[in-house]
């Protein structure tokens, strides 16, 4: 068994520990009517996509999420929340070093023996959840679920339904798939987007990730015999159809959508594994991008 199916498979626990113990950072979290930006990159920033959207649809305060390099200078946040796995990444280093004192600013972190310890004023530490795999799964989905629990979102069902996502086979003939296309709603589009990296990192297959209503605007064009479509959420009205009017598989979300994104997670390694690929090891790809100053 590869690191990641090892980490992947250990989500259920992780989350349950997590939502658990969520209250003991609740002072280093943002509270309900701060104005947040939350910031990563790769995994992390689709993981801030998906937070701020739950944050700011449900009314807690207005929620931004950037990729750390590409945070708007002289805009201004009660506090900037950074999710970050190695803790060593020069962009969030940078970032936090740039807006300590214009706003507070939380880290949420695997390591806490690494620079971001003391570049950020608040730190969370989920050890428990930290990979040897260059492919983040636990990290990242234990990460959310401490906020999604933060903002009073998280439920058991979730677990439940990721235990499921483990347990049930992966739909018939999808691994022999040419290219896949992962759809979002509101938060799940960040869902949506890192499902299309996982797959493109562990297995280099061809993905695609969009907003669902966004998905009839062109992409649709490619959707034939031999692609598969993914929706991770409750579908738009018709779209299953459309898709499978092409001929296109169509793969619908009926799990939590965290949860749907393990089966993403497994669908990765399982393509991975018939094409002959490590996918602890994806090519050209290091734990943490650390640049030369």
């Amino acid at each position: 068994m590869s690191h990641v199916e090892d980490e992947l498979n250990s989500q259920p626990d992780c989350w349950t520990r997590t939502a658990h113990e969520a209250g003991r950072y609740a002072d280093a979290l943002p509270d309900a009517g701060e104005r947040v930006a939350v910031v990563g990159c790769g995994t992390s920033y689709f993981m801030a996509q998906a937070v701020a959207a739950l944050r700011e649809t449900t009314g807690q305060g207005e929620t931004d999420a950037f990729a750390a390099s590409e945070f708007p200078r002289g805009r201004s946040y009660d506090r900037v929340v950074a999710l970050t796995r190695s803790g060593t990444t020069t962009e969030v280093l940078d970032l936090l070093g740039k807006v300590r004192g214009s706003a507070r600013t939380t880290a949420v972190t695997a390591d806490p023996a690494t620079p971001v310890a003391t570049a950020a004023d608040d730190l969370v530490v989920l050890d428990f959840a930290d990979e040897r795999s260059v492919v983040q799964t636990r990290f990242a989905t234990t990460a959310l679920t401490l906020l999604r629990a933060h903002l009073g979102l998280h439920t058991d069902a979730a677990v439940t339904d990721a235990r499921t996502a483990l347990s049930a086979p992966l739909p018939e003939g999808l691994v022999d798939c040419a290219q896949f296309t992962f759809l979002g709603r509101g938060w799940t589009v960040g869902l949506a987007n890192e499902a299309g990296l996982k797959m493109r990192e562990a297995s280099l297959s061809w993905t695609e990730a969009y907003p669902a209503m966004e998905y009839r605007h062109g992409p649709i064009s490619i959707t034939t015999e031999g692609t598969a479509t993914w929706m991770l959420g409750e579908a738009p009205a018709g779209l299953a159809e459309q898709v499978r009017a092409t001929g296109g598989h169509w793969v619908e979300g009926r799990l939590d959508p965290l949860a749907e994104l393990v089966r993403v997670q497994r669908l990765a390694v399982a393509v991975a594994a018939r094409r002959g690929l490590d996918p602890d090891r994806p090519r050209h790809l290091t734990r943490s991008v650390i640049l030369a100053p």
